[in-house]
């Protein structure tokens, strides 16, 4: 769809000073490799949305690894030490709980997860110091492709770190974005069937005025990205050896998925999969894993690497969703499958 039938819609939200009360939410458990695996987690009284009107309050999250079942209250952005996160240089944690690393190569692109019908790639930025044998890499820009859709988000290149700047930009169907430096303020894209029954493609809404945001792309995913430095801290832990030109600005992402098909692939999404092995050798500091040729891009906005299953076609996509319906949908074992369908009698 271009962009001038598209309703663009941006809504800056004020704080509410007081809360309605509220009969406590929950949680679906729908990762198969947690331990609450289709477990309902009801929600604390003290946090009982999974939003919240204002960044200073906590949401209701629930720990599916952990047992009892049970939920807890946090803040929304990125946990780096959870499954789904994509930190520092950079570090994974897949759907399976297992941490790996994959350093990629500097200014290139790679399909972090590839579906039938989304497709997220990440570009990789870094140096490499005189006497090493490969890059440091950080992820500076995501890429999304669904629903005929191309979105991205990336960190400006910086020499020096400010916290009182913005260093985010994003881009829709090839034209730039402007989200309001406003905290809760939000970026609507209708995609209008009707007059009267839009629906809601993708909502950036900010976490904080600058540098941290919610990304929710209907039935598909919700990622919370924060834009960091790497700071001389890390420079001297790390021997990154960062030059005086460039902090490398770059993201913290947390992902969350849903309706993820068993076929979906990428370095992380492919963690995913239920009958995954994950090569990342156990007992080591640092499990590095390759295949970059397997998952190279040959843009932010493409989906052409060896591995890639995106397809904007939608007898292609409903192949693989019926795939999902007929053959992985096992009612024996309980009222749902975890990949987003019921069960009924």
């Amino acid at each position: 769809m271009e962009i001038s039938k598209t309703l663009l819609l941006v809504v800056s939200l004020v704080a509410a000073t007081c809360f309605l009360q509220a009969r406590a939410a929950g949680v679906y458990c729908s990762n198969p490799y947690s331990k609450c695996y289709r477990k309902y987690i009801e929600c604390p009284e003290e946090c009982p949305s999974t939003t919240a009107m204002n960044s200073k309050y906590k949401v209701c999250y629930a720990d599916c690894d952990k047992r009892p079942c049970t939920s807890q209250c946090r803040m929304r952005k990125p946990n780096c030490n959870r499954p789904g996160s994509a930190c520092y240089d950079p570090r994974f944690i897949g759907g399976d709980g297992i941490v790996f690393y994959f350093h990629g190569k500097s200014n290139e692109e790679f399909s972090l997860v590839s579906d039938s019908d989304l497709q997220i790639n990440g570009r990789f930025i870094g140096h490499r110091p005189a006497g090493r044998a490969r890059d440091f890499t950080w992820i500076q820009a995501l890429g999304f492709l669904f629903n005929s859709h191309k979105f991205s988000l990336e960190a400006a290149k910086t020499a020096t770190w400010d916290n009182e700047v913005d260093h985010l930009k994003f881009t829709f169907d090839g034209q730039d974005l402007s989200v309001p430096e406003e905290t809760l303020s939000t970026w609507l894209v209708l995609k209008t069937k009707s007059q009267y029954s839009p629906n809601k493609d993708i909502k950036i809404e900010r976490v904080t005025s600058r540098n941290s945001v919610i990304v929710t792309i209907k039935d598909k995913a919700e990622i919370m990205v924060n834009v960091v430095p790497v700071t001389k801290e890390d420079d001297r832990i790390h021997s990154y050896k960062v030059p005086s030109d460039d902090c490398f600005a770059h993201l913290e992402v947390q992902f969350k998925f849903f309706n993820l098909s068993p076929k979906v692939d990428g370095i992380l999404g492919r963690t995913y999969k239920p009958d995954f092995q994950n090569p990342a050798k156990p007992g080591v500091a640092m499990p590095v894993v390759g295949g970059e040729d397997s998952f190279k891009t040959s843009s932010l906005l493409s989906n052409d690497c060896k591995t890639c299953i995106f397809s904007e076609s939608q007898t292609e996509i409903e192949s693989v969703k019926s795939e999902i319906e007929y053959a992985a949908l096992d009612c024996t074992r309980g009222a749902s499958s975890g990949y987003g369908i019921v069960c009924r009698k």
